[in-house]
């Protein structure tokens, strides 16, 4: 399952840069699919099958704390042992996303597709 960031979150900016996949983005920032991955141009997302240009900026889904964007989370699957923005949160507002469960394969095959490798 992705990582969600609660509203425990104190905006401290320590998990932004431990994520491997640039999930992370500060409150109310812009984020595409692009930013610190491979990919480029239309791609089809993994887990719905949904087209979308990878190069477009999406509104900020939080306007007041960090936020992760579950399409680019892998848990750090294929980076590291544990999810870094949880082991790096002083207040643990990282916590798993229970509305989107993925299976160890799922999460490795989009570490695949965020990074071509």
């Amino acid at each position: 399952m992705a990582i969600k960031i609660t509203d425990d979150c104190i905006n401290c900016d320590a998990c932004i840069s431990e994520c491997p996949n640039t999930a992370i983005y500060e409150p109310d920032q812009e984020w595409s699919y692009a930013d610190g991955t491979s990919l480029s141009g239309e791609v089809t997302l993994p887990n719905s099958g949904e087209t979308v240009d990878a190069d477009e900026e999406f509104e900020a889904k939080s306007d007041e704390f960090y936020f992760i964007v579950t399409d680019k989370c892998t848990e750090c699957k294929g980076f590291h042992d544990e999810p870094q923005c949880a082991s790096v949160c002083p207040v643990d507002a990282c916590v798993p996303d229970e509305d989107f469960e993925e299976t160890e394969e799922q999460l490795m095959a989009k570490k695949v597709w965020l990074h071509g490798e």
